[in-house]
């Protein structure tokens, strides 16, 4: 009796809420968004079966202190390498090819399962464990030192980078590249590196735009980029021109979004058919069907999310803990952005999914794996709340 008290007494009670609101609101647009939809399957039921598997994948995360997630994490990471490197060479009957990408396993009885989606949980732990050991074996900074630690950051990520460019899959490497830049930024690095580096980048993504718009037969060749990829580039910039092939989800979208105007049309009354709205687009059925009142209210669930995990690393005196904090953050918050800039034309379609929200197994298990973290930094915060190492 005592040992249940204890552990209910340490549970974040906060996020519990946040996470369930996230919940109804998954399971409302995605029973509208099937509702109207290709398919026959019930999404919803599915939806509600890996809540309650992330559900289990939080609680054993939770039970696992500082120490035991230290000598975890490369094996995790090591173990994510594998997964990632098998799919290259695993057979289409084990890693079948889907929408022209090698990304997914079939598992028997559960459709199929993306690894890289659990893989961005592993950089995290493995950025977070780099730059804590980096700062407990260098106790004064130099900019020898600070290089260092940003070549190792780079290490650890270029690895699975690579992989996932190899299936191919560029909304996940870019979410590995924003988790990436976010634990640069808390890594105290001085700036006198940072400014030259990320101008640098800037610089290159501008030369790869320009070879996008005039050139795009030398990324081709060069970089393996494929023509559906460009058709994305070409439909955001000029949708309606396109509206008949690539651009069609996207105008479709603003025309959802854009008719659900301030207060929707009403939960079930959508009027613009969009496929595979129940994944990626799910942002547009919110928009239509509850107008700029719903998203904004949707929205607001994702700050107060961000915002309580910033909190929680914010409090916690173990800095491998708060980089890990930072680490959900960079990819919770670009996921977010993503998927929702791309949705209203912001931003390129990417293939990022709505993170809790959006259908998908693979990806609300990685979701919820991240939360389990911050789940386990709050219940053992307390046991350290008076130490130096909490």
């Amino acid at each position: 009796m005592t040992s249940t008290k204890n552990t209910t007494s340490k549970l974040d009670y906060s996020l519990v809420l946040i996470v369930m609101l996230l919940f109804l609101a998954s399971c409302v647009s995605i029973y509208s968004a099937q509702a109207t939809g290709q398919y026959k399957e019930n999404f919803l039921i599915k939806q509600i079966v890996w809540y309650v598997a992330g559900g289990g994948i939080i609680a054993a995360v939770m039970t696992l202190d500082s120490d035991q997630l230290r000598k975890l994490t490369w094996y995790a990471y090591g173990f994510g390498i594998f997964l990632l490197g098998f799919l290259i060479v695993a057979p289409t009957s084990i890693a079948p090819v889907i929408n022209g990408a090698k990304s997914w396993y079939k598992v028997p009885g559960f459709g199929s399962l993306q690894p890289s989606e659990f893989v961005k949980i592993f950089i995290i732990l493995a950025l977070a464990r780099v730059i804590d050991d980096h700062h407990l074996k260098n106790q004064e900074k130099t900019i020898q030192s600070d290089l260092w630690l940003l070549v190792k950051l780079g290490l650890v990520t270029l690895l699975p980078l690579m992989l996932v460019m190899k299936q191919p899959d560029l909304g996940t490497s870019l979410v590995f590249l924003a988790i990436l830049i976010g634990m640069i930024f808390i890594a105290g690095i001085s700036w006198k590196l940072l400014v030259p580096i990320f101008t640098a980048g800037i610089a290159m993504i501008s030369v790869i735009f320009y070879f996008v718009l005039l050139k795009p037969e030398i990324l081709e060749k060069y970089l393996g980029v494929k023509q559906y990829q460009f058709g994305r580039i070409y439909s955001w910039l000029d949708p309606y021109n396109f509206q008949s092939s690539a651009g069609y989800q996207l105008t479709k979208s603003l025309l959802a979004i854009g008719s659900g105007q301030t207060g929707g049309k009403g939960y079930g009354n959508r009027e613009v058919y969009l496929p595979e709205s129940h994944t990626d687009f799910i942002f547009s059925v919110v928009g239509e069907e509850f107008g700029f009142v719903g998203a904004s209210v949707l929205i607001s669930l994702f700050f107060l999310l961000i915002y309580h995990i910033t909190k929680v690393g914010m409090e916690t005196k173990n800095h491998f803990y708060t980089y890990i904090c930072v680490g959900v953050i960079s990819m919770i918050t670009f996921h977010v952005f993503q998927n929702i800039g791309m949705t209203i034309g912001v931003l390129p379609i990417t293939g990022i999914p709505l993170p809790f929200i959006s259908y998908g197994g693979s990806a609300l298990l990685g979701n919820m794996m991240g939360i389990g973290l911050i789940f386990s930094i709050r219940y053992h915060y307390k046991k350290y709340m008076f130490s130096t190492s909490a």
